[in-house]
């Protein structure tokens, strides 16, 4: 019986594979004219939003049931952040937000056959060991947010280990927040980790529970309260977290 369940969670993470490759694959004309200018990222985000995040979650049977404590606001930058232990936070995350928003991530993903190829035209990439590249993200972040576009920091950088509930977090996404003014949206991904972990043989349908909690305005704010203000945020989802299924929406 255990084969057979093994079996079948392989053939399910092929799946996963194959639905994350065909929509970029039927919509490249579409995705490809999108990309070619800053102007037309909406479009760009509408499409993978509807056309290729929604299409692989409810594929996978893994369906988003979001409770907003508060609303985004068209036409609003916003600071999205929430807890990171699977690939699906991505999707989820595309989901969850209305407003278009750009990633900023690890340049590692750029290696991802068909994936990779719009990742690195739409998200901003960093490369954590050089000082550098993390010096051009903001010069980027704050390119994207006159644009009028929201910005997307897992700040735990991705944890494999499931064993944690939430690993300390990385000061980028609050110092960024305070120097451009814009509310940190805390949200917490209460299922992610057990329906899709980074190990290959395990997983199964079933929800996706997210909280959006209320947003925190960062205009009291100076750079000198960036760690004061990245530690209330990870309270915030720790504690959420910590109180499991009967937290959870």
């Amino acid at each position: 019986m255990r084969i057979l369940v093994k079996a079948a969670q392989g053939l399910w993470r092929i799946w996963f594979y194959i639905l994350v490759a065909v929509p970029i694959l039927v919509f490249a004309p579409f995705l490809i004219l999108s990309t070619l200018s800053q102007r037309t990222y909406a479009q760009f985000f509408w499409l993978a939003r509807n056309l290729w995040a929604a299409p692989i979650l409810y594929g996978m049977g893994c369906f988003p049931r979001v409770h907003y404590e508060a609303r985004m606001q068209k036409g609003q930058s916003y600071m999205l952040v929430a807890n990171h232990t699977s690939m699906l936070d991505i999707m989820l995350m595309l989901r969850v937000s209305r407003t278009p928003f750009v990633f900023v991530g690890k340049k590692e993903l750029v290696r991802i056959p068909i994936f990779g190829f719009f990742y690195k035209r739409v998200s901003i990439l960093v490369d954590r060991s050089d000082a550098r590249s993390r010096s051009a993200v903001y010069r980027r972040a704050d390119s994207r947010l006159k644009d009028g576009l929201g910005i997307c920091i897992f700040p735990e950088g991705g944890v494999p280990d499931e064993s944690v509930v939430l690993d300390s977090f990385k000061e980028g996404a609050f110092r960024m927040a305070i120097n451009h003014g814009i509310p940190i949206v805390p949200m917490v991904f209460y299922d992610c980790k057990k329906r899709f972990p980074f190990r290959f043989f395990a997983g199964s349908p079933g929800p996706l529970r997210v909280r959006v909690l209320p947003f925190i305005d960062t205009s009291s704010y100076t750079e000198k309260d960036r760690l004061k203000l990245r530690d209330q945020v990870w309270g915030l989802l720790y504690d959420h977290l910590s109180r499991g299924p009967a937290e959870a929406p």
